[in-house]
């Protein structure tokens, strides 16, 4: 297991080098700049800033340094939120963005294997058709759009609920973005959940405990949900970073200080470390999850063996 773990850290490790290569081409190659203001500094101004944080030097250069303090666990300055380090402001949104996705994504494991059990277990009936119909729904629609919805619906139209962020909201303000987080995740579990619980229930170690007259709910219980959770537990990783990641565009929409808020200014204003900070640290979130899921998996499954 060690060996497995050191192996798949090391080889994660020429995935992150492409990551921030890619990110820092793509950051250095949009118009414009970090100090493009509408009114323009005088040119002497400007070349002291640019002196100040090495954007003066050549582009290969720029990308030296940058990995050379990335070793050092330096992630630089932020070029818009002056007097911070983009280490401070990841550390002060992470926990926030973290909160979010931890809540969504529970809300997405319960109702998702419950609704995809359900399916399983009324193969072919009304309800599996209704459950598989409202999954390809969540599938389809994409979290910007059940947003807006949202917001018209329960806060503007019913008032049950408060429209953005607010301090003074207290636990009602998390209500709308874990729901417009967790439904499409809801519809992938569903699904996943209904068709590994299909082939599990199938399976002879089942028949065997349903001929020894044990009951539906106990057979699921204790014998097939277990194995049933594996192509989930596959998910789980990916589906993780994707709420984190998803919770951009919630963030935004919501009006959350979370980490989604910082990357979208940071990528309008052209904060170069910013940018690549965040997008760093994803990338490592991703591996790390990916990692973790790999281990999770041995666990469940006896059957899997490390080699």
């Amino acid at each position: 297991m060690l060996r497995y773990t050191l192996l798949r850290v090391l080889g994660a490790i020429p995935t992150l080098l492409l990551v921030i290569a890619l990110a820092f081409l793509m950051v250095h190659a949009a118009p414009g700049g970090p100090f493009d203001d509408e009114r323009a500094l005088p040119p002497d101004v400007e070349a002291n800033i640019q002196r100040a944080y090495h954007l003066d030097e050549p582009l290969p250069k720029q990308f030296v340094r940058y990995l050379g303090g990335l070793l050092r666990g330096d992630l630089g300055p932020s070029y818009r939120y002056r007097d911070y380090t983009v280490s401070e402001l990841i550390s002060t949104a992470f926990p926030l963005s973290m909160r979010l996705g931890a809540l969504a994504m529970a809300l997405a494991i319960v109702a998702g294997v419950t609704a995809g059990t359900i399916a399983a277990l009324r193969q072919d009936s009304y309800v599996d058709r209704c459950i598989m119909a409202l999954s390809m729904t969540g599938i389809s629609v994409p979290v910007f759009v059940f947003a807006p919805v949202f917001v018209l619906l329960f806060a503007v139209k019913l008032q049950w609920l408060p429209a953005g962020w607010s301090s003074t909201s207290g636990v009602s303000r998390f209500v709308l973005p874990v729901i417009t987080l967790a439904l499409p995740q809801i519809a992938y579990i569903a699904r996943l959940t209904r068709a590994s619980m299909i082939d599990v229930l199938g399976s002879d170690f089942v028949r065997t405990a349903r001929a020894q007259g044990l009951g539906t709910l106990t057979v699921v219980r204790l014998h097939a949900l277990r194995p049933a959770m594996l192509p989930v537990l596959s998910y789980m990783g990916p589906a993780i970073a994707a709420i984190l990641t998803g919770s951009v565009v919630v963030e935004e929409i919501f009006g959350i200080p979370g980490l989604g808020q910082f990357f979208v200014r940071g990528a309008l204003n052209r904060d170069y470390t910013l940018v690549l900070g965040i997008v760093v640290f994803y990338a490592t979130l991703i591996v790390s999850l990916n990692l973790i899921v790999d281990v999770l998996y041995g666990v469940i499954d006896p059957r899997v063996r490390y080699r």
